[in-house]
């Protein structure tokens, strides 16, 4: 260890200076390890299925059963070794009462009970290594092994078990049944320490012996009602926690739809209603473990009364070194009957976390046998589906898709299309294998790559997601970046394609993260490619180029299923499904099925009405220009040359602004302070609650404990004779009562301090809670951009967790071991003030030992800290991704991704074990050396000179003196504390504007007009990113339709982000009725104006609370909203109606029936303006026609601004704003710019009307 001292005290340390673990403790060998041990003892191989509690246990024993074996031994030697004290005492008190004795006798003793704590030193030092060893290899093989779980995990099974109740898993029950490892020894040593105790009072008081036996059981057996008691409490606390971290997660991962709708505060008011109930259940916990902890700290008191009361009654003589022996060994008794309680409280918990961990490993797989490959001499088939019946859920009668017969050749291209929940998704699911099968067979020939119709991107690097694991092979990588049109927005980033991604992409945009998405799937080279409509994320001139340049280029062999709504692309497709209610209803080439049926005329005529009104539109001439002029290729991609113009633009801005600023990552390394942990934290800590005022209370309460013990022990021993021949001087009856009235007074103070100890603890808890959370809540959204969820979540779990139990305890555990250590040095030295001689540097000594140990183990336990987030970054981040994963083949990368990070966090957990244990050992022996020079000091100068009893209880007090235990507990505090500064450090968030200002308040009619006045704007997502919007002037008068369009990354979604100020501008303004809106509260702002975003979102809950979350509405409302949005007839059809159940992200309803609940909260709000960031990229043509229908009607007199992908839905807008890179490029009428045959739209519109014709 000394190298790693020497050098956290020259510099703070980093994970790089913390040596690896050695092999066999590496998180993978201990994976390996355990899992054969899992494994081998179901009776077919490799069947993790049937999991139990016992089989789970036995197990992890398995797996660590050297580390057990050796504690096993060290416990022993140090159990036996810490009763030579108390058995010589006899001896000791006889040689000073002697005056006659041999010198050497006294020296004997002193070496003998020297060489006893030396012994008791080194085997509790060695014990205490192994166990913390034993205890991260518990976690590692935890952690590894949930983690694979999540990655197997079928559909339904998330569905049940939501990511909130995941995270849980890993920081709380893993990390509690790695910590059991303390206990585990307990179960053995307690009744063989009670054993050896007793044999020693019997000894020295013969039949008072058994009563003191029969005491300590009745306190044992007391423990059974108040252990279940507690195992209640304990599973209502981690179920209310559960439900809290699971709406917290939810509200994390969705914050930019909660500010926009001004929904913030409900959420934080949901959240606070969920910790009130937690509070409810901690407080019960606390105050149950508190009296009972209380009653137990009285029980050597308890026993002792009870004892000597039985000795005065049956006359047996109380001589003094009786009474010393049997203090001596109520004291050591003192721990095993203290850790009882703890122990059964802890294996309750254990068995709670335990059975946690072993419901979540029983929950059922993905089916390995769904999707059957087919034998290779197949050539030309790549699937095949025959009589097919799936269901999401297997216990409903509905089947989810019914009646599928299909082949798909190889190098074929197969459109599947259909209205909004008709299935499509859950086909191409159902070919990865994630649907459950309810009949039928599917067949794969081939490797598989998938592309999601909501993006999963992974935080990282781009390449890395580009590459998932690939090798780079440079040519290949930017053949598809160009194909991706990826090239240009990388050059824009300031790291290029080595710019660190935010949490789930939150740092691009829609397109972007599309696009990235479908290079990740081209870069895998796969035989077959599943496509979840990929077009509808990107403006229609990239999703033309991706069309061309990736289904008709670079896979134009491969095997291609894809889902579009787009009707123009589905001409090039080889076969087309029609789907409707989970069946195909059409099949066959687009002109075969074109006048076969009616499904797919319902889809196509409405495109059909929009292209012929986008001609009407059109001037002859301008129409000729447009269909006629094919002759040159290339405008089908916006003519190279203007994009070529638009590149060497945009690097010159952009070189400009790289000169201005220096270069920045936005998702930063998490920030750990540095040095010591100010005292400013502790008396943050302590003075939260009412200013501190409980704390001088708490002090005087331990002090006068103290203080009545040690005056109850000199009573004890003065009013007792030395020997048999001496009178005692007092009446039996007398001594017991005043023992019995001194001990009780002790007691009551206890208790009043571990009362007002947790009273302060969960109230402080309370407090920095709620400070923390509306922090977060009101932090800006460059806050959560920059910030993965995880470090969020970790705050809100782990350290919240260390806070509302475990800092309170560590606290009094430093006040009751620094008043014991002071109680022994007054007891020793008041026998000869000498003593202080030896006190005074030994004390130094340890306090210079232990300033040099903690600065290394203070950076350890942060870096501790900082890598655990990571561990469940990827976690969550993997369990949304599972799919993906698992159609790239990818289980064993991420497997050792995950291996590694939990290296990353036990490397300086171990070193911190090995720290302390360095440390300890030095104080062991600074203290057992002072002991010896004391007793030394005792035979050769006062031997003779004060009674032999006093002498006796100097000696007894010395037994238990250490220094060791103010040390301990003073670093475990220090530890722990960080979890407070790391809360503090979130509770400080600079703020968004205020909600509301009262000076400014709107009128409630505000904006009656809906007119937007936009002045110089200019807007950067940070202070070090260059600007986004870079000076935009336009005025959108009231009640007109606007249409924003324009390449993406041209900065559409950024206006839409400051209308709403979740960008502040850098420069410029934006009026509203003629009101700046930064000059009102953001409350008024963003309650007034509706959107649809580009993401829809709906929350787990009901379908009313996700229509209404502020219930303002009644009923009849909301079923008028869904009919007007065309969801009415579908929740008609649900059991639930309006109660029906939405879960985690309404991963059970369809994305385009997602999007339409989110015009139902519009059509519900019913704003002047009205905001559609690409609101129907994810329908069909004909329900976009009926929404913009429903828009006209009835929001006829509101501003309504639309970005939009598809040209149709923006022609018949009054105004058409087309961006491009920050500025406006052009802002007219459509009918006007369509006139310019110059203008950048007639561009974009002739290039669309192209792709339609061919």
């Amino acid at each position: 260890m000394d190298p790693l001292l020497a050098l956290g005290c020259k510099k703070t340390l980093n994970l790089e200076d913390v040596p690896q673990l050695a092999n066999c403790d590496s998180a993978k060998e201990v994976f390996a390890h355990f899992r054969n041990k899992l494994e081998s003892d179901g009776n077919d191989r490799g069947s993790v299925g049937q999991i139990n509690t016992i089989k789970l246990v036995k197990a992890l024993i398995l797996s660590a059963w050297k580390e057990i074996l050796w504690t096993t031994l060290f416990s022993i030697i140090h159990t036996l070794a810490s009763y030579i004290g108390p058995c010589l005492i006899k001896a000791f008190i006889q040689y000073l009462n002697s005056p006659h004795q041999l010198k050497y006798k006294g020296y004997m003793l002193v070496f003998v009970f020297f060489l006893s704590k030396l012994i008791t030193s080194l085997s509790e030092r060695h014990l205490f290594f192994q166990l913390r060893k034993m205890g991260n290899k518990v976690r590692a093989a935890l952690l590894a092994t949930i983690y694979k779980k999540v990655l197997r995990l079928s559909s339904q099974s998330k569905w049940d078990h939501n990511s909130g109740e995941n995270i849980n898993l890993i920081s709380v029950d893993a990390e509690r049944i790695g910590f059991f490892s303390w206990y585990l020894h307990n179960i053995w040593r307690v009744p063989l320490q009670i054993v050896l105790a007793l044999l020693i009072l019997y000894e020295s008081l013969r039949l008072a012996s058994l009563v003191a036996f029969v005491a300590t059981m009745i306190l044992m057996l007391a423990n059974i009602p108040l252990g279940k008691l507690q195992k209640r409490f304990q599973e209502k606390l981690m179920d209310s926690k559960d439900r809290r971290m699971k709406v917290t997660s939810e509200a994390l991962k969705n914050m930019r739809i909660l500010k926009l709708h001004a929904w913030e505060m409900k959420f934080l008011t949901k959240i606070m209603k969920l910790r009130n109930l937690e509070t409810k259940w901690l407080k019960k916990l606390l105050y149950s473990s508190a009296l009972i902890g209380s009653i137990y700290m009285s029980a050597p008191m308890f026993v002792s009364i009870v004892t000597f009361g039985f000795c005065v009654l049956m006359e047996i003589p109380l001589e003094s070194w009786k009474i010393l022996s049997a203090l001596a060994t109520f004291n050591i008794l003192r721990g095993p009957i203290y850790n009882l309680p703890d122990t059964i409280s802890m294996i309750v918990q254990t068995k709670v976390s335990l059975d946690r961990v072993v419901s979540f490993l029983c929950l059922n797989d993905l089916h390995p046998n769904i999707v059957h490959t087919l034998p290779k001499d197949y050539i030309e088939i790549a699937v095949e589906i025959v009589n097919g019946n799936f269901s999401w859920d297997l216990q409903s009668p509905n089947l989810t898709l019914k009646d599928l017969n299909f082949r798909v050749y190889h190098g074929t291209r197969v459109a599947i299309c259909g209205s909004i929940g008709s299935g499509k998704s859950s086909l191409i699911s159902c070919i990865l294998g994630e649907v459950p099968k309810v009949s039928g067979s599917i067949k794969l020939n081939g490797t598989k790559a998938y592309v999601p119709q909501s993006p999963w991107i992974q935080s990282g690097k781009i390449v890395d997601n580009i590459l998932f694991g690939k090798e780079m092979d440079k040519d290949k990588y930017e053949i598809i970046l160009e194909a991706c049109s990826l090239k240009k927005d990388i050059e824009l980033l300031a790291f290029g394609d080595q710019t660190i991604i935010g949490d789930k992409g939150v740092n691009l945009s829609g397109g972007q993260k599309q696009r990235i998405q479908i290079a990740r799937a081209l870069y895998h080279d796969a035989d077959i490619y599943l496509l979840d409509d990929p077009f509808s994320a990107v403006d229609a001139h990239t999703g033309t180029h991706l069309f061309k340049e990736c289904l008709l280029g670079i896979l134009g062999s491969k095997t291609v299923i894809y889902i579009t709504h787009q009707i123009e692309f589905l001409s090039f497709a080889d076969l087309i499904l029609v789907m409707r209610d989970g069946k195909i209803t059409q099949a066959g080439k687009y002109e075969e099925i074109l006048s076969s049926g009616t499904d797919f005329m319902d889809l196509v005529s409405p495109h059909k009405k929009a292209l012929a009104e986008l001609n009407s539109i059109k001037c002859g001439t301008t129409l000729d220009y447009l269909v006629n002029d094919e002759k040159d290729d290339d405008n089908m991609l916006y003519s190279e040359k203007s994009i070529q113009d638009d590149k060497e633009r945009e690097s010159k801005n952009h070189k400009t602004e790289d000169l201005v600023r220096p270069k920045e990552q936005l998702v930063q390394e998490e920030k750990r302070e540095n040095g010591g942990v100010s005292f400013a934290f502790y008396w943050k800590y302590v003075t939260t609650t009412y200013k501190g005022a409980f704390v001088p209370f708490i002090l005087l309460a331990e002090i006068l404990s103290q203080l009545l013990r040690i005056i109850s022990s000199y009573w004890m021993v003065l009013a007792t004779p030395v020997s048999e021949e001496m009178k005692p001087h007092f009446k039996g009856s007398t001594i017991i009562f005043v023992y019995v009235a001194l001990t009780l007074g002790s007691s009551l103070f206890e208790l009043k301090r571990t009362m007002l100890t947790v009273t302060t603890g969960y109230k402080t808890a309370t407090q920095l809670f709620n400070k923390m959370h509306l922090c977060i809540y009101r932090a800006p959204m460059s806050f959560f951009d920059s910030t993965p969820s995880g470090r969020i979540l970790n705050r809100a779990s782990i350290d919240q967790s260390a806070v509302d139990t475990s800092i309170p305890r560590s606290f009094e555990e430093l006040l009751i071991s620094i008043i014991g250590f002071l109680g022994s040095i007054a007891v020793m030295s008041q026998v000869s003030w000498q003593m202080l001689i030896i006190f005074i540097p030994m004390s130094l000594a340890c306090i210079w030992y232990q300033q040099y140990y903690i600065s290394t183990a203070r950076e350890l336990s942060r870096l501790a800290g900082v890598c655990h987030a990571p561990i469940t970054q990827h976690f969550s981040e993997s369990s949304l991704g599972s799919t993906i994963i698992r159609c790239f083949d990818q289980e064993e990368r991420f497997m050792d991704t995950n291996l590694k990070l939990v290296d990353g966090y036990f490397r300086p957990k171990f070193q911190l074990s090995g720290a302390t244990e360095w440390l300890c050992f030095r104080l062991d022996m600074l203290t057992s050396l002072t002991y010896v020079v004391s007793l030394v000091f005792l035979i050769s100068v006062l031997k003779g000179v004060l009674s032999p009893g006093v002498l006796g209880l100097a000696v007894t007090y010395g037994l238990e003196f250490s220094i060791y235990g103010v040390i301990w507990d003073l670093s475990s505090l220090e530890n722990k504390i960080i979890s407070v500064e790391r809360i503090l450090q979130y509770a400080s968030i600079p703020s968004e504007s205020p909600l509301l200002v009262e000076a400014n308040r709107p009128g409630h009619e505000w904006p009656s007009q809906g007119k937007v006045d936009i002045v110089d704007l200019q807007v950067r997502y940070a202070p070090h990113l260059p600007l986004i919007l870079r000076g935009i002037t336009c005025t959108f008068l009231g009640g007109m339709k606007i249409g924003i369009v324009g390449r993406t990354g041209s900065g559409k979604s950024t206006l839409v982000q400051t209308l709403f100020r979740l960008l502040e501008p850098a420069a410029g303004q934006i009026l509203i009725d003629d009101i700046n809106i930064t000059k009102i509260g953001l409350h008024d702002l963003r309650s007034r104006l509706s959107i649809i975003p580009q993401d829809p979102t709906m929350f787990e809950g009901t379908l009313r609370s996700n229509l209404d979350p502020l219930e303002e509405h009644t009923d009849e409302e909301i079923w008028e909203a869904l009919d007007r949005c065309q969801l009415g007839d579908e929740v008609r059809k649900k059991e639930g109606k309006l109660d029906t159940i939405v879960t985690e992200n309404g991963e059970n309803w369809s994305m385009g029936q997602r999007q339409l609940a989110c015009l139902g909260r519009v059509l519900l709000k019913r704003s002047k303006i009205l905001i559609l960031d690409e609101a129907t990229a994810s329908v069909d043509t004909a329900t976009d026609y009926l929404i913009q229908k429903t828009l006209r009607e009835h929001f006829s007199g509101s501003t309504i601004i639309t970005i939009a992908h598809r040209v149709t839905s923006i022609l018949d807008v009054d105004k058409v704003l087309l961006l491009d890179n920050g500025l406006v490029m052009e802002y007219d009428s459509p009918a006007k710019l369509l006139e310019m045959k110059s203008s950048a739209f007639a561009q974009l519109v002739k290039e669309y009307t192209q792709r339609c014709s061919s």
